[in-house]
C-alpha cells in the first residue's frame, strides 16, 4: 500500500504545493524528498516518506526552505549520509538545523560538530502548523490508527484492517453509524464517526477549486 499526495499531506502537515516543490531541486540545491514508491504520476509516498515529511514540516516552522536544502546537502554530500531521511533526527532552533546523534549533534548549516541541542523533537507526536492541528501520526483519531505493518500504513479502524475511507464512504452515502456493523462487524458506531471525521480532515487538503470549476459545480 502507498500514500497518495493528499493523504501524505494530511498525515504530515505539508501542503500539496509544498510536496510538489520539495520533489524538485532548488537553485544550486538538491531535492528535499523524492517519493520512495513513485515520483511520477501517480505520485506515491511510503510510510517512511510520511515520517520524513513530518520532519521537514517541523523544520519549516523554524527554518527557511533554503536552510533545509543546505542542511540536507551537507548531510548527503559532506557527511555521506544516504539512508532514508526518516532515519535521522533533525532539529531546528531558528538559527540553524542540526543532526542529533546519540553522542553529539552536528550543525548542518554552519558545519560544526558537538553543539548542544536544547530540545529534541518527536515527529510522531501532534503539532501545529500555520494554525492547523496535525494529528499524531500513529493515531490520527482515537479509533483510527496507522501501522506500517497493517496495509502498508494506510489508516485503518483501530484493531482491524478496515481502511478508514471505506467506512467514511458508507457514512457519506447516508448509512447511519449504528448500521456500520452490517458491513463491518468489528467497527463500532464511534469508530465509524472517527473515520468520517478523519476523512473530512484529509479532504481539507484538497486544492481549492478554480473559480470556473466552482461555478460549474
Amino acid at each position: 500500500m502507498a500514500f497518495d499526495p493528499k493523504l501524505a499531506a494530511a498525515l504530515s502537515g505539508a501542503t500539496l504545493r509544498q510536496l510538489a516543490h520539495w520533489r524538485k531541486a532548488g537553485v544550486n540545491r538538491g531535492v528535499v524528498l523524492i517519493p520512495e514508491i513513485s515520483s511520477t504520476r501517480p505520485v506515491l509516498y511510503s510510510f517512511r516518506d510520511v515520517v520524513a515529511l513530518r520532519t521537514c514540516v517541523k523544520l519549516r516552522n523554524d527554518a527557511s526552505l533554503q536552510k533545509i536544502r543546505r542542511a540536507l546537502d551537507t548531510l548527503r554530500s559532506d557527511l555521506q549520509e544516504h539512508d532514508h531521511l526518516s532515519s535521522y533526527t533533525l532539529v531546528a532552533d531558528g538559527s540553524s538545523i542540526y543532526l542529533a546523534e546519540s553522542d553529539q549533534a552536528v550543525d548542518l548549516v554552519r558545519r560544526k560538530a558537538n553543539v548542544v541541542i536544547h530540545e529534541m523533537v518527536d515527529v510522531l507526536q501532534p503539532f501545529y502548523r500555520d494554525g492547523r492541528h496535525i494529528p499524531p501520526l500513529l493515531r490520527p483519531r482515537a479509533h483510527v490508527t496507522v501501522n506500517p505493518a497493517v496495509r502498508g500504513g494506510v489508516p485503518v479502524i483501530e484493531g482491524t484492517r478496515v481502511p478508514y475511507d471505506e467506512v467514511a464512504a458508507l457514512l457519506r452515502d447516508g448509512l447511519p453509524p449504528e448500521r456500520i456493523s452490517e458491513y463491518y462487524p468489528s467497527v463500532t458506531p464511534t469508530a465509524a464517526l472517527d473515520a468520517a471525521d478523519f476523512a473530512e480532515y484529509v479532504n481539507s487538503y484538497d486544492p481549492p477549486k478554480e473559480p470556473r470549476e466552482a461555478a460549474a459545480g
